[in-house]
């Protein structure tokens, strides 16, 4: 095994710092192409020119007292296919990603995940060149926060 490639499981602990997320559950997914994230509501203005988008995120799930509103630059507009095979246009951001003591930029695209199990989806272009995935293991980067 490469010495700079860490292991992690089938889902993960991960920070979203640009957005004050410190943790959100995200299921790592070798059979996505992209990432996902939990969005409730998505709406895209323009500043200086430029688009933006500013989206809300419960980045727990059952709890929706706890909220964050984001803001950002839009990458891109996307078609993306769902597991179920239900085509949507989706926003795309760029937005560094943290996990097990790496950051770096993935791309993720907005969609209400409202009765997902996850807030979050890790597709594999956002860590192929990071880590190997375990697929009978989970957390394995972080300790589960114990304020949840």
């Amino acid at each position: 095994m490469n010495d700079s490639i860490t292991l992690i499981g089938w889902r993960e602990w991960v920070s979203l710092p640009e957005f004050k997320i410190d943790w959100i559950k995200a299921k790592v997914d070798t059979g996505a192409r992209t990432s996902a994230l939990h969005a409730y509501f998505v709406e895209t203005f323009n500043k200086q020119g430029i688009e933006y988008v500013r989206f809300g995120l419960h980045p727990f799930q059952k709890n929706e007292k706890i909220e964050t509103i984001c803001e950002t630059r839009v990458a891109d507009v996307r078609q993306v296919t769902d597991s179920g095979g239900h085509v949507e246009e989706r926003i795309v951001v760029v937005t560094p990603v943290r996990i097990g003591g790496r950051e770096w930029p993935i791309e993720v695209t907005l969609t209400n995940r409202e009765t997902m199990g996850f807030r979050m989806l890790l597709g594999r272009t956002a860590f192929k060149n990071y880590f190997y995935v375990d697929p009978s293991r989970a957390y394995l980067t972080r300790a589960i926060p114990t304020h949840l």
